[in-house]
């Protein structure tokens, strides 16, 4: 008898369950069913507009431009970053983080609003030109940039190499536009750059993120090791980011294992989390990190990451901001979406979005004297127009600094600007009398 009526309880128990779970999936299905009504009814719209275009627009059009344009255009209303990719573009892409690609050399973001450089890449026509991190980009061929994409404005700089490209900048500081005529040439990108300062600072500096950056990052600490320096200069000041995984690659060579390094949550405040694994890392000695406002997502990530676990001093000026995640998604024609669905947050849950990475110590680059226009040191002043070296050539002054820096597998220690000595830069001066100071105050002892 017991046992009957405990099956009668069981049966109800799962009579109910199934009910409850039919009633859940109905009302969601409604809510779909919701959702999908108002999507057709604006896909009916769109149907009708395009149409009545093919039908009355004054010039022949091809369905594929226009819905191209229409996916731009969407796009486009979220944020900057968010893009759609061509075919031809997705794959330039996927080779893009390789560390090969053609253009000018020019990182480009947005920033208040207008097309802004994140960084030139060093060695490239930009950076000989003299193009900097913060100059903003108003027109490319004389085509105005106010209404372009990131992606429109990416595929205008880049085209087969030898083929001229002009910009016009504004420079913060500068009264009028400069006009830049560059030549374009194949852009190759070594991301890890390192040599010994005075004999006891470890110097090194990455100029992207890649794939093979943390692997190339681990040499050089290496070699570090093996030479027993006493202190580390990690420079990432004009690095544009890159790959998420390398920016973990790199940032978990310094804090040790199974160390948060950066989380991101999306729309839904699902939060995913990346931890440092590995157990080959550089010893506790000091460090200090450069950065400015050339730095950007994953050197923000490393810099953000380092500072909230009290390894690395940073120095220099406030990074980018550029804190959000995209995510590439390939469509069945073989075209991509570069999609933002997250943001990036450091260890302690700051965002980085906008704000950027504060350094502990701010150090600003000394901005040259600017003439007045038609003035220069009480002369006349030189064409505003500056022209870039042909492809594969640089200017005879440059030469012997970048030659001597390549010997020693070293990098030039200047801003993007130009190839400067120590002497002349004074954010890593800075960072080299820090990390003198550090060594100088921990030999002190106490007078017996």
């Amino acid at each position: 008898m017991e046992q009957r009526r405990s099956r009668r309880w069981l049966y109800l128990l799962l009579m109910v369950t199934v009910a409850l779970g039919i009633g859940i999936v109905l009302e969601k299905g409604l809510e779909r069913t919701g959702h999908a009504s108002e999507t057709y009814e604006e896909l009916r719209t769109f149907s009708e507009v395009l149409t009545q275009v093919q039908k009355h627009y004054v010039d022949d059009t091809k369905v594929k431009d226009l819905v191209q344009g229409a996916i731009r255009g969407m796009l486009s209303t979220l944020d900057p970053h968010s893009a759609y990719m061509t075919p031809e573009m997705y794959k330039e892409m996927q080779v893009e983080t390789k560390g090969e690609f053609g253009g000018v050399g020019i990182q480009i973001g947005v920033k208040e609003n207008r097309l802004a450089v994140i960084s030139p890449i060093e060695g490239t026509p930009a950076h000989r030109a003299g193009i900097k991190a913060g100059d903003f980009i108003t027109k490319v061929n004389d085509e105005p940039t106010k209404d372009l994409t990131l992606m429109d404005a990416v595929q205008k700089m880049r085209g087969p190499k030898g083929t001229k490209v002009n910009l016009t900048i504004q420079r913060d500081g500068t009264a009028d536009p400069l006009a830049f005529s560059l030549v374009r040439d194949t852009i190759k990108i070594e991301s890890v750059k390192f040599k010994v300062l005075d004999n006891t600072i470890g110097y090194v500096r990455l100029t992207q993120f890649q794939e093979a950056t943390g692997r190339d990052l681990g040499r050089a600490l290496k070699q570090f090791k093996e030479q027993k320096v006493q202190g580390t200069i990690l420079d990432l000041r004009n690095n544009p980011g890159g790959l998420l995984t390398a920016a973990v690659d790199v940032s978990e060579q310094f804090v040790g294992n199974g160390k948060l390094i950066v989380y991101t949550k999306g729309r839904e405040g699902k939060k995913d989390e990346w931890f440092s694994k590995t157990k080959e890392t550089l010893e506790d000695s000091p460090m200090i990190i450069l950065v400015n406002e050339g730095s950007a997502s994953a050197s923000e990530i490393v810099a953000g990451a380092l500072q909230d676990w009290g390894r690395a001093v940073i120095v220099g000026t406030t990074s980018f901001g550029k804190g959000s995640v995209q995510t590439i998604l390939p469509l069945g024609d073989g075209s991509g979406l570069r999609l933002t669905t997250a943001k990036y947050y450091t260890p302690k849950g700051r965002s980085i979005q906008s704000t950027g990475i504060t350094p502990d110590i701010v150090v600003k680059l000394q901005a040259p004297a600017v003439a007045k226009a038609g003035e220069k040191d009480g002369k006349e002043s030189e064409p505003k127009t500056a022209k870039a070296p042909a492809a594969g050539k640089e200017p005879a002054s440059s030469k012997p600094a970048e030659d001597s820096a390549h010997k020693n597998g070293a990098v030039s220690l200047g801003d993007a600007g130009g190839d400067i000595s120590v002497e002349d830069d004074v954010q890593l001066q800075k960072a080299v009398e820090l990390l003198k100071t550090w060594k100088i105050f921990k030999e002190l002892r106490p007078a017996a």
